[in-house]
């Protein structure tokens, strides 16, 4: 079936973990009232005579979930067309007119497993299940205080902060992995972890979880879990480093870390362990907000909260996974990278090298989606829904 086909006719218009950025959501409430959510549409975004090149390539298209701000429900779902050049803006509105408040509040993942598209949104407490090719809703899992999700054999894991959104360093309620059946959308088993657990990742039968503690100002937790899948029981914590969020493994035996730091005195930084051991190894020294694998290179961006100076100090890096060494500190090389604001997610086209970063702006306005060639040059932006975070890539 032709992909392009069935995109366009269902297309067509009719926490951030951590103390700094739950204070910023919290703080800006009364702000909501003059943001909107603009109704499903279509623009054009690309030239027709660059979108040839599209005709050969396996992966269609993309997703991109935008976050929202906390207790609005605007989380929205949009659509790059690769093979027409065309971006489609809020698409789960246009496929499931009938559903109330359409995706919700504060979308934290979004990942594709078999035919389906998952979109994990936070503060609404579920997981929404969506055919990939046409976003309509096929059913939800809930999961309380839900954040990252992967998948093996069948089954989904979903990281859960468990207990309810609240500052408090004392806090007591450990979070868990869920383990759900996907033919079913029931949870089928629960593995505790740590205090507030965010992204995981699944490498030889195992579950790394980074457990973050980001509720427990200033008590971070700092320890990556490690569930055995076949028993689904935690068999190991490895100490790291404090306020752990994301997880990436390479091809050589390396499951790359980040910490977010105290945002005082204890800066961001970049971890490894060796997965054949589950020992950490090493760190670099360079700030890391999230970060995408493209082959060896790990494409980064940081835009580090400091309770010190309360700004945010941007930077961007390439990471040589294999070498384990900083091979550069910019790949945006036109300067444009000075009309992004607050960048907040990333991603590389496996094939065409094409790099695409997101402009958060001030969290409470539309953002901007930016795409740079191999090279690092702007070749167009779009606006986005709220707070642009999360991709994934629609194969043929």
């Amino acid at each position: 079936m032709n992909v392009r086909k069935k995109i366009n006719c269902s297309f067509t218009p009719l926490f951030r973990g951590g103390l700094a950025m739950l204070l910023l959501c919290l703080c800006m409430a009364s702000c909501r009232e003059n943001s909107e959510i603009f109704p499903p549409e279509v623009v054009p975004v690309t030239p027709s005579d660059t979108t040839a090149e599209a005709e050969n390539l396996l992966l269609r298209g993309f997703y991109l979930l935008n976050e929202g701000n906390m207790g609005s429900n605007k989380s929205t779902l949009d659509y790059m067309d690769l093979t027409t050049g065309e971006y489609h803006r809020n698409i789960f509105a246009a496929a499931n007119p009938s559903v109330p408040k359409e995706l919700g509040d504060v979308g934290n993942d979004i990942r594709i497993y078999g035919s389906r598209l998952y979109a994990v949104i936070n503060c609404s407490n579920k997981v929404e299940v969506m055919d990939k090719y046409t976003a309509r809703r096929l059913g939800q899992i809930d999961i309380p205080n839900c954040r990252y999700i992967r998948f093996h054999e069948g089954y989904a894991y979903v990281t859960s902060y468990a207990g309810p959104v609240e500052l408090n360093p004392e806090y007591k309620q450990r979070g868990y992995v869920a383990k759900v059946d996907t033919a079913t959308f029931q949870v089928v088993a629960h593995c505790i972890v740590g205090f507030q657990p965010d992204e995981l990742e699944i490498v030889d039968n195992k579950i790394y979880v980074a457990n973050s503690g980001g509720y427990m100002f200033p008590n971070y937790e700092s320890t990556v879990s490690v569930i055995d899948i076949a028993s689904f029981a935690e068999t190991k914590r490895i100490e790291v480093a404090r306020n752990l969020h994301r997880l990436r493994a390479d091809h050589h035996s390396n499951l790359w870390v980040t910490s977010r730091g105290d945002y005082y005195t204890q800066p961001s930084r970049l971890y490894w362990i060796n997965t054949q051991t589950d020992l950490l190894v090493d760190s670099l020294d360079i700030a890391v907000s999230n970060f995408h694998l493209d082959g060896d290179s790990l494409y980064l961006y940081s835009s580090a909260w400091s309770n010190v100076t309360m700004s945010n100090d941007v930077t961007y890096g390439i990471v040589d996974v294999k070498k384990k060494t900083i091979v550069s500190h910019k790949f945006i090389t036109d300067g444009t990278e000075q009309q992004i604001q607050i960048p907040y997610g990333i991603m590389v086209h496996p094939q065409t090298g094409d790099i695409y970063v997101t402009d958060a702006k001030n969290y409470v306005s539309p953002g901007t989606l930016y795409c740079f060639d191999r090279e690092g040059r702007q070749k167009w932006n779009v606006r986005t829904g709220d707070i642009p975070a999360h991709f994934v890539l629609l194969e043929e």
